[in-house]
């Protein structure tokens, strides 16, 4: 049995991920979380996967919740380590997977939080210095896409009046219209964008990433005085917002890239709504 260290196989089991498509953000977090895994199984003495027990990664889990990592992200990270497990497994790195049985944190299922317009207009009258986070923040409030698909949007595909979202991982393509205030706002910040193929760039030019992204808006809200909600819960706020004002469901479904119209309708109760409505275009924020 090869029994390579960990930290030289994470490179491999990154590798794999690319090869596969998996999402820029995706690998990113798998990176992050598995590096994380590794600095705590080298103060346990553990370097190789024959070393490691179920224990290991129990108390990995453990540390986590008691360092005040929340259940969701305590479990995400975990999902992240099985994965990797089963990859050392399934090429031979390992004869036995230390994390098959180690359980999941409960999570207690929450209701989606939104914003009202009154706090994303303070959120918006503290970033209007700040043009580029504006703007994301503008066609997150007014489009619904992903952080992910901020990070990634690339010059070629806004046109005037739609911005193409590629496809990535298990997503496919799709178009999303811009209403006049998406509109407005982009066409003002490319007008002084550099060469770079991507519309948001960090300051030597390359794509910024996701975990800044949330970052920098992180602290805007704190700034804004509404430091209970997080980045995704602008998309949540797209979706209720036009829910509220009577946009269609499918229209709706569509332009978020919902895979499945019962995704959507989970947003009716949220909004208040007891039945889709019927415009056609997206309402503005």
């Amino acid at each position: 049995m090869n029994q390579e260290p960990l930290n030289k196989l994470l490179p491999k089991f990154i590798d794999d991920l690319n090869k596969k498509g998996r999402s820029p953000s995706t690998i990113l977090a798998y990176r992050a979380d598995l590096e994380q895994l590794i600095n705590f199984l080298a103060k346990r003495n553990k370097a190789t996967s024959d070393q490691i027990l179920s224990s290991d990664i129990e108390g990995f889990r453990d540390t986590l919740l008691s360092e005040k990592y929340t259940a969701k992200s305590t479990s995400r990270k975990l999902n992240a380590v099985k994965t990797f497990f089963r990859w050392l497994k399934a090429n031979s790195y390992t004869t036995s997977d230390a994390s098959h049985d180690v359980s999941h944190p409960k999570i207690e299922n929450t209701m989606p939080k939104f914003l009202s317009p009154i706090e994303y207009r303070a959120l918006r009258d503290v970033i209007k210095t700040d043009s580029r986070i504006a703007t994301m923040v503008e066609l997150m409030l007014q489009t619904g896409i992903r952080i992910s698909e901020v990070a990634n949007l690339k010059v070629e595909n806004v046109k005037e009046t739609e911005m193409t979202i590629e496809a990535y991982a298990t997503q496919p393509q799709r178009t999303v219209p811009l209403n006049n205030a998406a509109k407005g706002t982009l066409q003002s910040f490319l007008k002084n964008k550099n060469g770079s193929i991507f519309v948001f760039v960090s300051k030597n030019g390359k794509p910024l990433a996701v975990r800044n992204i949330r970052a920098a808006i992180d602290r805007y809200m704190q700034r804004a005085e509404i430091p209970g909600y997080s980045v995704n819960d602008l998309r949540t706020t797209f979706i209720v917002e036009n829910l509220k004002r009577g946009v269609d469901l499918v229209t709706i479904s569509q332009v978020a890239g919902h895979k499945r119209l019962s995704t959507t309708e989970r947003y009716l109760e949220l909004a208040g709504v007891t039945e889709s409505g019927k415009k056609q275009s997206l309402e503005e924020l």
